[in-house]
């Protein structure tokens, strides 16, 4: 993706990020997996990996808390990978509860939580106040305060907030409560200009994104939205469901001009996630040449290899658009017995997820 080097860090740090942003519920990924993402990230062109699972309660809920030892050592380990390999390294913190009051013991409550994340010494630091309670008259100054101190906090090279209503989705109302008067407007004229806003479409579940969904939330927040792309994610009652393998579509090179960058959020699956993620990578170099069904008949083998190619190719309708509750006992079977005669270790995914090990969970929404 011809980044620009930096000299000490290998890229950048103002261009525009893509990548993954690990941002989901439910089956959290192991640390050898996350360390192999970012060396797939790398070796597909993209640039960046934020740490930000729902699971991590020290990052969210329990954000006053810090990291035990053991999983901190492992933060920090995923940190070197990613310098290793030329990839941004960021993660995602939640301020949860401080969207109802910010009093000055929460300020020194953050500042401590910061002399400790800050060992990370982070690419991109993400503040995010998405999925919490929202219907606040003064919600949006409130975030913004939030963010300007623990931008003073923090050591990150760059920062990026996720607002509650992170798009004109009507089920964020539904589920948050009314959008305060001029939310967004509110925001962009707080915020630092240098603070990218995460916007994940024109719904939560974007099929897609064009200059006409991206123009009219660059005017209300003053600035290119960076893109949070909720694909080939799957981590809700419903899409936990189904198998998102397919190629990305509908995601044109032409974004570069629109939107700040561009993070998607992952499966379960991290190694299944890699085939759409592949093909994002391949959309940005090919520009208007990208073509997802050729990639689809091409590519894949080159990932998962041929044996294991083939049989997705024969199921993906099944998992992608039929999903589970479609399939009854004795499919399920057969499906499992054609995919343990494969030795590569999606072809695994593809049977937990068979057998429901990624089951969603609600109480994963507690976390």
């Amino acid at each position: 993706m011809n980044r620009a080097r930096h000299p000490a860090l290998g890229f950048d740090v103002t261009e525009f990020p893509c990548g993954v942003i690990e941002g989901f519920y439910g089956r959290a990924w192991s640390w050898s997996a996350r360390r192999e993402a970012v060396r797939f990230l790398s070796h597909q062109g993209l640039d960046t990996y934020v740490y930000a699972p729902k699971s991590d309660r020290q990052l969210r809920r329990a954000w006053r808390e810090l990291h035990d030892t053991s999983d901190f050592d492992a933060l920090l380990a995923l940190r070197a990978t990613c310098r290793e390999q030329g990839i941004r390294f960021g993660i995602g913190f939640s301020p949860w509860g401080l969207q109802n009051a910010y009093t000055a013991s929460d300020r020194a409550a953050l500042r401590r939580k910061f002399e400790h994340i800050n060992q990370l010494d982070c690419d991109l630091l993400c503040i995010l106040f998405d999925d919490m309670p929202g219907a606040i008259a003064d919600l949006a100054s409130r975030q913004a305060a939030i963010v300007e101190d623990i931008q003073a906090f923090s050591n990150a090279r760059r920062f990026a907030m996720c607002p509650t209503y992170y798009s004109f989705d009507p089920q964020l109302e539904r589920l948050f409560g009314p959008m305060p008067h001029d939310y967004l407007e509110t925001l962009g004229a707080s915020l630092q200009p240098r603070v990218d806003v995460f916007w994940t479409g024109s719904l939560v579940l974007a099929p897609g994104f064009s200059r006409a969904d991206i123009e009219p939330v660059a005017a209300r927040i003053g600035r290119k939205p960076l893109l949070w792309d909720n694909y080939p994610v799957n981590d809700g009652r419903k899409i936990s469901r189904f198998l998102h393998l397919l190629p990305v579509r509908n995601r044109p090179a032409r974004l570069r001009d629109w939107c700040a960058g561009h993070l998607a959020n992952p499966m379960n699956q991290p190694l299944l996630s890699q085939l759409p993620l592949a093909s994002l990578a391949h959309s940005y170099r090919s520009g208007d040449a990208y073509d997802p069904e050729h990639f689809w008949r091409t590519e894949i083998a080159s990932l998962v290899g041929s044996e294991l190619a083939v049989l997705l190719q024969r199921d993906v309708a099944r998992f992608q658009h039929e999903g589970l509750d479609r399939l009854d006992v004795r499919e399920r079977a057969a499906l499992r017995v054609d995919y343990e005669r494969v030795a590569h270790p999606a072809a695994r995914e593809v049977i937990d997820w068979l057998e429901e090990f990624y089951q969603f969970d609600p109480e994963c929404l507690n976390d």
